[in-house]
């Protein structure tokens, strides 16, 4: 049986555009998505702390300092609303003591200000 933990997660990231007319995904840094360990076409939740809109989608690579919301999802977003990016990971029960997230927290001009790993604890 799997159980789903978080992975990676892009703390505090600023839209920079939205795009309702671009086919689907969202546009993160390339720099970004290494420090996170996010790939290509891997699925992210978008969770809006200006807004409360919560969304999946996938990653595309863009430019530096972008974060961009394309695609339907692009209507549930402003530029400017700083969101968290989450990618989940299915662990089976001998693999959870060993896991840990790793979290990058994303400055106003999404820049990386700090990475730090939480390892999961038992009850």
């Amino acid at each position: 049986m799997l159980r789903n933990f978080l992975r990676a997660k892009l703390h505090r990231a600023a839209v920079t555009e939205a795009d309702p007319d671009y086919e689907g995904s969202i546009s993160i840094d390339r720099a970004l998505c290494r420090e996170a360990g996010l790939l290509e076409f891997e699925q992210v939740d978008i969770y809006d702390i200006n807004n409360g809109a919560r969304f999946t989608t996938y990653v595309i690579y863009g430019e530096a300092g972008q974060i961009k919301i394309n695609g339907a999802a692009a209507r549930l977003v402003d530029v400017g609303d700083r969101v968290i990016i989450c990618a989940y990971i299915g662990l089976e029960p001998g693999e959870i003591a060993g896991h840990a997230a790793r979290i990058v927290q994303v400055a106003t001009d999404n820049r990386v200000v700090s990475v730090h790993t939480n390892a999961v604890h038992q009850p």
